[in-house]
Parts: C-alpha cells; structure tokens; sequence
C-alpha cells in the first residue's frame, strides 16, 4: 500500500503553525511575514505536499455562516449577546455556528483555526486567550465585548465597562456607603471595571477594597466575599464584578448571618436573567449585551460586503442602571 499523501495538517505541524496560516501562504497572502511564509514553504517541500487546486477552487465560495467564537456555553454573559448577533443576522439570511473555547482544549486546537478552516465568512471573536491570533486577510473578525489579549487592526464592539464600574460605585456611594467592597477576577472586563469603580471611590475619599482573583464565577465570588467579610466586618456594601459572583457573594453574606440588603447591599454586572429572576431580583448594571451582539454582527456584515478596507473602528454601548431589591442604605 502506497503512502497517502501529506495533508494541510501535516504542513501546519511541521511548521509549527496553525492550519489558516498555511492556508494563507498556499493563496500567496500578503498579511504573511516572510519568516512563516519561509517556515511553511520549507515544510512543505520536505513532505512533498501539493495543494489541491480544485479544493481550493471551491473552498473561496460563500458558505452564508458566521462563525462565533465564545469562552465557556455555561458564562450567562453570552445569552443575550447571542440574540443580539442572530437578529442583526437574520435579515441576510446568514447561519451562526459556535465554537466553545473549553469543549476542544484537550485537541490543541484553537476554535478560531477550526471557523476559518470551514471558510465561514466571518467571525465574531468574544472569547479571550488569543494573544498571537493570525487573522487571515480574507476573513472579516470583528472583536464582541473588551478584551485583553486581541491583536489590533480589528473592529471592536463592547459595553464601557468603565461607565459601568462608576454606575455601581457611584450607586452605592448615592445610598450612603462607606465600606464597600469589590469582589472581581481577571479578565479584559473585570480588569477595565476595576479600575473605574476604584478610581470612583477614591476620588469620594472611600479606601477601595478590594477581593478576588481567577475566574469570575460564582465559586470565586463566594470565596472572595467570606474574606472580605473576615478582614473587614464592618464593610455595607458588595459590588460584585458580574451577576454570577453576585450569587455567591450573596450565599456568602447569608452564610455569615446577615441579611441582603438590610446589613450588606449587593450589586452585581450583565442584568443575566438570574438577575431578575423573582427568588433573587438583584440590582445589576445592564450593559446591554444584545445591542453589542448586533452591532459587532452588523459591522461584521458590512466587512463581509466591503471593497475596501476601511480603518477599525471602536464602538462603546452605554451601560445603565437596573435597581431591585438587593441594594438599600447601611444600616445605622
């Protein structure tokens, strides 16, 4: 039996690349630096790989789908992101499909690689951990939500974080509160958040405090708000970094036999439909992650339906206010 003939994939791991950028260097793209464009050509060469031309052919056809690149389907952050990019979708009749970066991690392969090898038409990229992406020229990406780690040159969409950490700061401070505590984690969001709702305690004269690291989940909320409650007793007030770790600084605060919101006020961020769910109707900061959705799908559209290429654009949705009935003045 003859041995069958190298691949894409076997170019791609021998050149220590990703499938997309040997793609690009097999249609001669220009958004190639030489040293990669070297390193597959010379792999190439030592297998004997020969693109296949008709493949290639059919490959530069329209699919009609958009792909979505997201961090974990359980984050209740992407639901009404979600909405968002269908809707703007729908009317052009293009397909959505998702990649999860969690599902495939142990394949080693990044979800991004996987929609452009599909030749979907474009992608919104809302997940973070990207930091040497290679975007094809070819392939339209339009960045959904603030994000730490992505390349520049790329459309970005997302809510003002920083209008949103000043919202809850400057709500709390409104009620009467001097002990507040902000329970976050890592992340482009989080870390953008913290920085206003700090600089907006600071410039009231209210020492920030400050608990938390890691994911920002439920577990790290809880985790985060017994200390804060170890090291300082007297705090009043939890603004909490998202909705999830709101349900765990809150499980927190009643584990410690106080009540929300007569003895601690609760805030949380992304008005998630936990938020106004009836059992826990939390005070949140909307930032209206559908309207990111559609705008990011909007842009991405036009992209796809460009002759040009025209400069990045960074567009910033105003966050509001949603009060419920986890927040109230300290107790006196």
């Amino acid at each position: 039996m003859s041995p069958r003939p190298p691949t894409i994939i076997d170019v791609a791991a021998r050149a220590g690349v990703s499938k997309s950028l040997v793609s690009m260097v097999m249609r001669d793209d220009p958004g190639v630096s030489e040293t990669r464009r070297t390193a597959v050509l010379a792999a190439a060469a030592e297998l004997g790989y020969r693109p296949n031309r008709a493949a290639a052919i059919l490959a530069g056809t329209r699919t009609r789908t958009i792909g979505v690149v997201v961090d974990d389907f359980r984050n209740p952050w992407y639901v009404p992101m979600l909405d968002g990019v269908r809707e703007a979708l729908a009317p052009h009749g293009l397909r959505l499909t998702l990649a999860d970066t969690l599902a495939n991690a142990h394949l080693g392969s990044s979800p991004f690689d996987d929609l452009v090898s599909l030749r979907v038409d474009g992608v919104v990229l809302a997940a973070e951990g990207f930091p040497d992406l290679v975007v094809p020229a070819d392939t339209p990406v339009v960045i959904a939500g603030e994000r730490a780690d992505v390349p520049g040159g790329l459309d970005v969409v997302a809510s003002d974080e920083a209008a949103g950490g000043r919202l809850a700061a400057e709500h709390l401070i409104g009620l009467g509160h001097r002990r507040i505590v902000h329970v976050t984690g890592s992340g482009g969001p989080a870390a953008v958040r913290r920085a206003a709702t700090v600089a907006r305690l600071v410039e009231s004269g209210i020492p920030p405090l400050v608990f938390g690291e890691g994911p920002t989940s439920e577990q790290t909320g809880y985790a985060a708000t017994r200390r804060a409650l170890e090291d300082h007793p007297d705090l009043t007030a939890v603004f909490a970094a998202n909705d999830v770790m709101a349900m765990g600084a809150i499980a927190a605060v009643r584990e410690a036999g106080l009540r929300v919101p007569e003895d601690v006020s609760v805030i949380g961020n992304d008005e998630t439909p936990l938020a106004s769910s009836p059992l826990l109707r939390l005070t949140t900061v909307d930032p209206h992650n559908d309207e990111v959705g559609r705008l990011a799908a909007t842009r991405l559209v036009e992209r796809i339906g460009a002759a040009h290429h025209a400069a990045p654009t960074r567009t910033l949705v105003p966050p509001s206010l949603v009060i419920r009935s986890t927040t109230a003045p300290p107790p006196r």
